[in-house]
């Protein structure tokens, strides 16, 4: 990935930060701070050309909070193969 597309999704992952939707900061309240058996999560996270909702790196989870738009969405399907191949385990709410 090149350099300008990074900082651009870094960019773009901080501004969702602050723009998190209802659904999004209630199960960050108990994702944060260790609170789930002890694991990190990170939230509006990049990895790759993406950017994940929630992410446990050390157990390789990903959470993704969807709402309608996503319903058999061909691209979250080729972003979901991806992130299989990188040995992630996505779970869609």
């Amino acid at each position: 990935m090149g350099v300008n597309l990074k900082n651009k999704n870094i960019e773009f992952a901080r501004n969702l930060r602050r723009k998190s939707t209802e659904t999004e900061t209630y199960l960050w309240k108990y994702l944060k701070g260790r609170q789930i058996e002890g694991f990190k999560f990170r939230r509006q996270e990049p990895i790759g050309k993406y950017i994940v909702d929630f992410v446990n790196y050390e157990k390789k989870i990903i959470i993704e909070l969807d709402g309608g738009q996503h319903l058999n969405n061909k691209k979250d399907v080729l972003r979901d193969s991806w992130f299989k191949k990188q040995n992630y385990k996505v779970l869609r709410f």
